[in-house]
C-alpha cells in the first residue's frame, strides 16, 4: 500500500470539524448512570499461568447493564502492594486469550489489566463474554460495526465503551492497583476504545493509543474499502435510507467527537500506509485532543501493523516517565 492519504505536513495540521452531538456529554454521563446502577461486583481469582515471574488473576465485573465483563490481572510475582497500572483493552475480533498471554506490562514491573471485549474473540484469540443486550430487532450487516446502528441507545459499543469505563474501576478497586496511576491503552479497535475510556473516565495518568480505529467515521467510510469500516459500507449499500440516521448514531462513539473531552497526556501512533485505519481518522481525533501533553509517533512505511515492537520501546519509556514523574 502506497502513500494514499494527505500529505503528513498537512496530516499535521488536520483538524477537521467533527458532527459533534450537542447532547455528546448528557448521552455518556446518562449511560454511565444506568450503566452504575448496577453493582460493579468486581472479583479477583488467582489462576496458575505457568510463569515463575508473574502472578496472574481472572477477573470478573460488571459492565453495561450489569452483565458480567471478563479480564485477566497480572502482576511481577510476589506482589503484595499497589503497583501503577495499565488498562489494556483489545483490537476487533480479539478477545482475552488465554492467561499466559498480554502479560508484558507485569513484565516491566507494572499491573497489566486486560479486559475482554464482549462478543468477540473469534479472531485471533478467544474471548470469554458473551453480548447478551438484543439490539431492538434491528437490520444489521455481518460483524459488529453496524449492531444496533439505527439508535445510539442501542448501538453496539455504547455498551463497550461502557464495559472499558468500568474496567478502570474495577482495576481502581483491587488492592494491587494504584488507583492514582493507571494508563489505558490499546492497539487499532483497542486505541479507539482507549480514547473513549480516556474521554469519560476522570484521573487517568495517561492514554497511549495505537493506529486507533472508530475515529472520524464520515471520512474513514469514504477513503477505505477494507473492514472493519467497510462493513458500514455493506449496510449502507442495502440500506440507502439509513444513510442519515446512521452517521448521526455513529457521532456519539467517534473517537474524533470524545477526543476533545480527554485531558490525560497522551501518546499517539499512526502508520502513514494504513488503509484500515486511514492516517487522517487518526490525526483528526489526535489533533482534538482536549489537553495534556500530547505526542505522536509516525511510522511511514508501515500499514495497520504499526510501529511493533519498534513502537513498544518507545511506549514502555513513555510509560516510565509517567509513572516515575
Amino acid at each position: 500500500m502506497a502513500h494514499f492519504d494527505l500529505p503528513l505536513s498537512e496530516l499535521r495540521e488536520y483538524r477537521p470539524e467533527i458532527a459533534t452531538p450537542t447532547d455528546l456529554a448528557q448521552f455518556w454521563a446518562r449511560t454511565l448512570d444506568e450503566t452504575r446502577s448496577f453493582p460493579l461486583n468486581a472479583a479477583l481469582e488467582p489462576i496458575e499461568n505457568g510463569y515463575a515471574l508473574v502472578d496472574s488473576y481472572d477477573v470478573t465485573f460488571s459492565g453495561f447493564g450489569g452483565h458480567r465483563i471478563k479480564g485477566w490481572l497480572h502482576v511481577p510475582a510476589g506482589t503484595a502492594h499497589p503497583l501503577p497500572t495499565v488498562v489494556e483493552y483489545l483490537g476487533y475480533s480479539r478477545g482475552r486469550g488465554l492467561v499466559h498471554q498480554h502479560v508484558e506490562f507485569a513484565l516491566a514491573g507494572y499491573a497489566h489489566f486486560t479486559m475482554d471485549t464482549r462478543g468477540q474473540g473469534w479472531g485471533g484469540s478467544t474471548g470469554d463474554t458473551s453480548d447478551p443486550t438484543p439490539d431492538a430487532g434491528q437490520r444489521s450487516a455481518p460483524g459488529q460495526m453496524t449492531r444496533g446502528i439505527l439508535d445510539p441507545d442501542t448501538y453496539y459499543y455504547r455498551r463497550v465503551f461502557a464495559d472499558a469505563v468500568r474496567a478502570v474501576e474495577a482495576a481502581r478497586s483491587f488492592a494491587l492497583v494504584d488507583s492514582d496511576r493507571v494508563v489505558v491503552t490499546g492497539i487499532s479497535q483497542g486505541g479507539g476504545i482507549a480514547i473513549a475510556a480516556a474521554a469519560l473516565t476522570e484521573g487517568l495518568l495517561g492514554a497511549a493509543v495505537d493506529v486507533p480505529f472508530l475515529c472520524h467515521f464520515e471520512r474513514a467510510v469514504t477513503i477505505t474499502d477494507q473492514d472493519p469500516y467497510f462493513e458500514i459500507v455493506r449496510y449502507l449499500r442495502r440500506n440507502r435510507g439509513d444513510v442519515e440516521q446512521a452517521h448521526r448514531t455513529l457521532s456519539y462513539f467517534d473517537g474524533a467527537a470524545l477526543a476533545p473531552l480527554a485531558t490525560a497526556p497522551t501518546l499517539f501512533s499512526v502508520a502513514l500506509m494504513d488503509a484500515i485505519c486511514p492516517p487522517s481518522t487518526v490525526f483528526a481525533a489526535y489533533n482534538h485532543w482536549g489537553g495534556g501533553s500530547t505526542r505522536i509517533e509516525v511510522y511511514p512505511f508501515n500499514e495497520h501493523e504499526g510501529g511493533q515492537e519498534h513502537h513498544h520501546v518507545a511506549k514502555s519509556a513513555w510509560l516510565r516517565e509517567l509513572f516515575d514523574a
